[in-house]
């Protein structure tokens, strides 16, 4: 079957209403249907609010050209019947776990779970180390068309240890509860799940046990922060881009991430967009509020793991001194301002949705408080990524039913674009209400198409598009092409567009000018100010 005769198949399917298995939650219960009043909906705009059936499959080799890693004797996954193995037989003990031991567990998941589990590399690190990306799904080699990509980044700083431990033990507990936990069950079914353990392998190695505070391995082995390495909206990021976050912008080029958590240390809490502001000069500690377009989605996020945590949502600071948080979420900015952060990137340049998650107030701790932190995280770590599947979701085709790619996407008032996949697809996380999607791509007429969000389950929206009825002579068929517009002055940004540019590019957005404030001798004392900061939290 043909790539494009597998489309057709998927999105046929995919206009059927199919009920969701059974879960214990109310918003993952079998399908209702939605009332939709169609005098309101573009003509050529199909709506159903059900989770898709799972469309045809296409192998790719980490998006054809990553190194994939697959079951240790060499045999083909998709050939072998999958083993059930409980936790026992499969054992991960709760101690921190360096580079080569963390390597042969994850070897070992996706030999004995190859039916849930892949291995692959994204890069490496400075000093060599592979940066191990797990994925963990019912379909792990292949791409389910209309499902969503996730992702969690762990153990960015090297001596925020708790995140990389946590990973590995969600790996195990999702792969070994497939069979038994309907929720998991449809969780995997419905989602590819990317895991990297340790994005900071070579910081990881040189930090030390019980060591809470401090910058010890915090920073890759040439002595970068890699979460003030990443391309900058609102300011120039002039810091030379190192290996491993080079590996981690390719890999978010590469696959269409919906939502996505970072794991840190050093505070209790959920920290979301934008981390930066367009007017500050010094970034200091408590500052003002950078909201993005999205606020209420980021919100809702954060609190879903906040809420879902048994101490996180108190806002309890970690020690004297030290903030307290509201029902335990921030605003990135108005705890402390940063630039090339990771969170900011995946939103502004991608449209994921990306929450920080600090999960502990002592970045190193002993490894005999792992069974607790484990316990604490569980839940709210697999709660927060079926929030993937909030929102609107659905194909961009042609008049012929052929997918349109890299059709450039945007929900009305709301400033930050996103685009389709190779197979027209698209995902946004919304909160219930109405809204109106703005739809373009070159050579197509651009649309709007009203549509509705409600709580119980995802809406699926399917648009296509027309191409010009009349051509003057000698014009392009090219109607539009999205431009990234600067933002406003002040608390609140109004005005963002995703733009799409090479993600190995040093510094920010094409319209984006660097901020004079971010020049000279300047810039050296408000980069010294902010490792100070950095240290003291986080």
């Amino acid at each position: 079957m043909t790539s494009h005769q597998c489309f057709h198949l998927a999105v046929c399917l995919l206009l059927v209403a199919c009920p969701l298995s059974q879960t214990g939650a109310a918003r993952l219960a079998a399908d209702e249907s939605l009332e939709v009043d169609q005098q309101q909906m573009a003509s050529s705009a199909v709506v159903h609010t059900a989770q898709p059936p799972p469309g045809a499959a296409d192998l790719e080799q980490y998006v054809r050209g990553l190194e994939v890693s697959g079951p240790d004797d060499g045999g083909d996954p998709s050939s072998a019947s999958a083993p059930l193995y409980s936790s026992d037989d499969y054992p991960l003990k709760f101690n921190y776990h360096n580079f080569d031991q963390m390597t042969k567990f994850l070897r070992m998941t996706s030999s004995r779970y190859p039916h849930l589990s892949a291995l692959y590399s994204i890069g490496k690190s400075v000093q060599g180390r592979d940066l191990w990306v797990m994925v963990v799904s019912s379909s792990p080699y292949e791409h389910m068309i209309g499902k969503p990509d996730v992702k969690y980044v762990a153990n960015m700083h090297g001596n925020e240890a708790v995140g990389r431990e946590l990973m590995l033990h969600l790996i195990q507990y999702l792969v070994t509860s497939y069979t038994t936990d309907p929720y998991i069950k449809w969780l995997l079914d419905n989602t590819r799940i990317h895991i990297l353990p340790s994005m900071n392998p070579d910081g990881f190695e040189v930090a030390r046990e019980g060591q809470c505070d401090g910058g010890v391995g915090r920073y890759n082995a040439r002595g970068f922060d890699l979460n003030r390495n990443f391309p900058d909206y609102f300011k120039h990021n002039n810091k030379r881009g190192q290996p491993e976050t080079d590996a981690v912008k390719e890999w978010t080029s590469k696959i269409q991430f919906v939502l996505s958590g970072g794991l840190h240390g050093g505070a209790l809490v959920a920290s979301y967009p934008f981390d930066n502001t367009p007017n500050s000069l010094f970034q200091s500690y408590a500052s003002t509020p950078s909201l993005t377009p999205d606020d209420d989605v980021f919100k809702h996020l954060a609190l879903t793991y906040s809420r879902n945590h048994p101490t996180m949502h108190q806002g309890k600071p970690c020690k004297s001194g030290t903030p307290s948080f509201n029902q335990g979420i921030t605003n990135g900015a108005a705890w402390y301002p940063l630039t090339g952060g990771m969170q900011d990137f995946n939103y502004v340049w991608y449209g994921c949705m990306e929450v920080t998650l600090e999960l502990s107030c002592c970045k190193f701790p002993p490894a005999s408080e792992l069974p607790r932190f484990w316990e604490e995280n569980r839940l709210p770590l697999v709660k927060f990524l079926a929030e993937a599947h909030r929102g609107v979701h659905g194909f961009v085709m042609d008049e012929h039913g052929n997918p349109v790619e890299k059709a450039s996407l945007k929900v009305k008032n709301r400033n930050v674009g996103f685009q389709t996949t190779k197979y027209g697809e698209f995902w946004r996380i919304l909160m219930p209400g109405v809204y109106i999607l703005e739809v373009f791509a070159d050579g197509y007429m651009p649309r709007e198409v009203d549509f509705m969000v409600i709580e119980d389950h995802p809406t699926l929206l399917n648009v296509t598009l027309h191409p010009p009825k009349r051509q003057e002579p000698g014009t392009s068929a090219s109607f539009y092409r999205p431009q990234q517009q600067l933002p406003h002055s002040g608390n609140n940004p109004q005005h963002f567009y995703h733009h799409p540019h090479h993600l190995l590019s040093p510094g920010p957005p094409p319209l984006l000018k660097p901020s004079s404030q971010e020049s000279g001798i300047l810039s050296s004392i408000t980069s010294g100010f902010n490792n100070l900061v950095n240290n003291i939290f986080g």
